[in-house]
């Protein structure tokens, strides 16, 4: 019995010219839409040059040379005589330290109650709307406004803090920003009720990823709502967990504007944090070689709790997953 030759070949021949025009076509297609890419890209990429790459650039130049307000030019070579007075001084020690007291007062509270209060109000089936504009709106309000608000609170006598602290029995003292071992206290809290609302919105964003199906199931094998969220709301928020850690440990790091509109680092310098000897450095003393080799060191600090941040995390996950 014969059968009837295949022709692949002829076809393979015929077929070649298609495929490599298709390859062509695919490829053109293709860096036109690289290039359109790039495109859209170039009003931003101008925009991170300009006003972040480029003054970072500028900072760590002028941080080796005497550089100051009152004449044009970088000044002449400093080296790393800059950096050297900084970390002799013992006003730039403290302000470094009022940072990182500020940066513990205030991530574990906005860390947990931003957790807490999301948990609660997922479990809402009607009125989620609400809380979620009552925790967001103090957050679009300016710092100016926020520290007012504050400082009016806070005031002796006849604050809120006041009117509260009579009304439970308690003699108002001088005021919480008036003290040295009280005024930080005061700019945290003040912070946490400020910022709560965004890591609040965050966190309710990620608990409604997850499929109630998980804790239906459960429920029905006996979980108590403990157990779920330790089984599966912890575990499934990990990811949400540290990107609101490491963005508020940044953002208190950086922290200026309701020290300066509450208490102007006082009294005394108990409550100047590092952003704030930098300006005072830089436009107060006209120093900017000076204030810019402090925000390096600023800068630096700020990169090494990131990454140690984020070394832990890797490392507890790697337990983990070898668990």
């Amino acid at each position: 019995m014969t059968t009837a030759p295949v022709l692949d070949r002829p076809t393979d021949a015929a077929s070649a010219p298609r495929l490599r025009r298709n390859r062509t076509y695919g490829s053109s297609v293709n860096r036109g839409q690289g290039r359109s890419g790039w495109l859209f890209l170039a009003p931003f990429g101008l925009f991170y040059v300009a006003f972040l790459l480029g003054p970072t650039i500028w900072m760590i130049v002028t941080s080796f040379f005497n550089t100051s307000t009152v004449r044009t030019g970088l000044g002449s070579f400093a080296g790393f005589a800059n950096y050297a007075e900084m970390l002799g001084r013992s006003d730039f020690w403290s302000s470094l330290w009022h940072t990182l007291q500020f940066t513990l007062y205030t991530t574990p509270p906005l860390v947990i109650l931003a957790f807490v209060f999301a948990v609660l109000t997922n479990r809402m089936n009607r009125g989620q709307w609400f809380f979620r504009l009552a925790f967001f709106l103090p957050f679009i309000l300016p710092s100016a406004t926020i520290s007012l608000i504050w400082v009016f609170i806070f005031t002796p006598s006849t604050g809120l803090w006041a009117s509260l602290q009579s009304a439970i029995g308690m003699t108002p003292g001088s005021g919480m920003l008036s003290s040295p071992n009280t005024a930080m206290i005061g700019v945290a809290i003040a912070t946490v009720w400020w910022t709560l609302g965004f890591n609040f919105v965050l966190y309710l964003a990620g608990l409604q990823e997850i499929p109630r199906e998980l804790y239906e199931a459960a429920a029905v094998d006996g979980a108590s709502n403990w157990q779920q969220i330790k089984s599966i709301t912890l575990p499934l928020l990990g990811r949400t967990t540290t990107l609101v850690i490491l963005l508020q440990i940044i953002a208190s790091l950086k922290i200026f504007d309701q020290v300066y509109l509450m208490t102007n680092g006082g009294p005394g310098i108990s409550t100047q944090v590092s952003l704030q000897l930098i300006t005072g450095v830089g436009f107060t003393d006209n120093r900017l070689g000076a204030a810019s080799a402090a925000s390096v060191l600023l800068f630096i600090v700020i990169v090494a709790i990131a990454v140690i941040r984020q070394l832990v995390e890797r490392a507890a996950a790697k337990r983990e997953i070898g668990a």
